[in-house]
């Protein structure tokens, strides 16, 4: 799991082919994010999707839910 743990949060750039397969993974893994409800930030800049994960509810900190998120994600 390469994620990069900063400012309170795990953080991680998903590279891609092209735009096309960007937003693809976006559509994919909103299904995985929606079921466990816990929203990261992320943005997409062409082939690129940046994604921050922390839990607001616990104070914009680490949790459990954040790690198992991304495991999930890298599975996408």
């Amino acid at each position: 799991m390469n994620w990069i743990e900063r400012e309170n949060s795990l953080q991680k750039t998903f590279l891609f082919t092209d735009f096309a397969a960007a937003i693809a993974w976006m559509v994919k893994a909103s299904f995985v994010i929606e079921k466990m409800n816990h929203h990261p930030e992320w943005y997409n800049i062409y082939n690129k999707v940046h994604v921050v994960l922390r839990t607001h509810d616990a104070g914009n900190v680490i949790t459990d839910k954040d790690r198992e998120l991304a495991e999930l994600l890298d599975k996408v």
